[in-house]
């Protein structure tokens, strides 16, 4: 049970830490996310509030990790589809063309429509090591549903 705490812990440290620098790319470096990029943001929100959970009830362990790991498959499906789409392998989705703001009426709608400044999924804003951070996230999330796996065998050890 220990391997799995530690292993928790640096989930959910690499989760802040990951959350910590898109914000930072977004905000500070001026680099506007995609609807894609802002969705892969999700299995790192759940895993800090997840992990969190485990360490507060102290109860359910099996069941909430559980839950981390479908959040971080997801995580690896998205990303992987946003790869495809910058490589070309995938056309764009509609999540990608929507706009981030809702309008309620047409006038609204096409004020939107003129000003919106939809930012694309295929276009790579920011690269580190020479690769997108939807290449560096799919390798990632793969990587965090493995250790996941892990922790939930671990589990059924006791």
């Amino acid at each position: 049970m220990n391997s799995n705490k530690l292993l928790l812990n640096g989930i959910l440290a690499f989760s802040i830490l990951s959350l910590s620098i898109a914000y930072f790319i977004q905000h500070v470096l001026g680099h506007k996310p995609c609807n894609l990029c802002i969705i892969e943001r999700i299995p790192y929100i759940a895993a800090i509030i997840l992990i969190s959970l485990i360490f507060i009830l102290n109860k359910y362990q099996k069941i909430i990790s559980s839950l981390i790991l479908i959040f971080f498959i997801f995580g690896a499906i998205v990303s992987f589809y946003h790869f495809g789409i910058e490589q070309g392998f995938f056309s764009e989705s509609l999540i990608c063309e929507l706009s981030n703001n809702g309008p309620v009426n047409k006038e609204e709608l096409l004020s939107q429509l003129k000003k919106a400044e939809i930012i694309s999924c295929k276009d790579v804003t920011f690269r580190f090591l020479g690769l997108s951070l939807a290449t560096i996230n799919t390798i990632i999330s793969f990587l965090l549903s493995g250790i996941m796996i892990k922790i939930l065998k671990n589990y059924g050890k006791n």
